[in-house]
């Protein structure tokens, strides 16, 4: 799975959180943050990962 589905996700549990938040289901907009939150910040973390191992492997090749 890619960062950029990972964000995908996390947007459209945000928009969910919303909607529902909106029309007045407390629990299912919290849960869903709380999953938006959870999903960025792995998306934010697999980032940060893949540009340092693309960092460090480009440094062995020239």
């Amino acid at each position: 799975m890619s960062a950029g589905s990972l964000i995908y996700w996390a947007v459209a549990l945000l928009v969910v959180a919303i909607l529902a938040a909106l029309f007045g289901f407390g629990g299912i907009a919290g849960t869903a943050m709380e999953s938006a939150r959870i999903l960025f910040w792995v998306a934010i973390i697999a980032l940060i990962i893949v540009a340092v191992m693309g960092a460090l492997r480009g440094r062995g090749r020239g």
